[in-house]
């Protein structure tokens, strides 16, 4: 029942404590990953930058609100 829907929980949670509870907190603290201090602690730390990945959620247009006629 309820302990079947955490099994792959508790399954991460044991490969990689570390890392589970790293990613767990930063979604409790709602902490980005773009942000100053969190970006170059982990560029640091891994040698690597991390890209926002982009959405295309407008379209391809940024020039404001747009007009629609509904007939």
């Amino acid at each position: 029942m309820f302990l079947d829907e955490l099994t792959p929980i508790v399954k991460e949670l044991i490969q990689q404590p570390i890392a589970f509870l790293g990613g767990f907190c930063s979604g409790v603290l709602r902490i980005s990953l773009s942000d100053d201090p969190v970006k170059t602690w982990l560029q640091k730390q891994t040698g690597s930058t991390y890209t926002v990945p982009t959405s295309s959620t407008d379209n391809g247009k940024s020039n404001g609100p747009q007009s629609i006629l509904i007939e």
